[in-house]
């Protein structure tokens, strides 16, 4: 039973995502060029505050009329940007 739990407790663990150690600035967020190649409806101010309490965020974005996911994640090296099309 405690194999099962420790399971569990780790599936969960691994498959949510944490919040930074440290929080991230605008400089860091304009370094990925998002605002410069997609047009994004969510202002930087919010990206990063969901940034550094979730972690990731995925914003609704489009590139040349195309809708598209934005996904990024805070590591410890920085940011990752993930671009996925709907």
């Amino acid at each position: 039973m405690k194999i099962v739990f420790s399971l569990m407790l780790l599936a969960l663990v691994c498959g949510c995502s944490l919040q930074p150690e440290r929080p991230f600035t605008k400089d860091e967020l304009y370094k990925t060029n998002i605002y410069t190649y997609f047009t994004i409806n969510d202002s930087p101010e919010s990206v990063l505050a969901a940034i550094n309490k979730e972690g990731e965020v995925i914003l609704d974005a489009r590139y040349r009329n195309r809708p598209i996911w934005i996904k990024i994640l805070g590591k410890r090296e920085g940011l990752t940007v993930n671009i996925i099309e709907q």
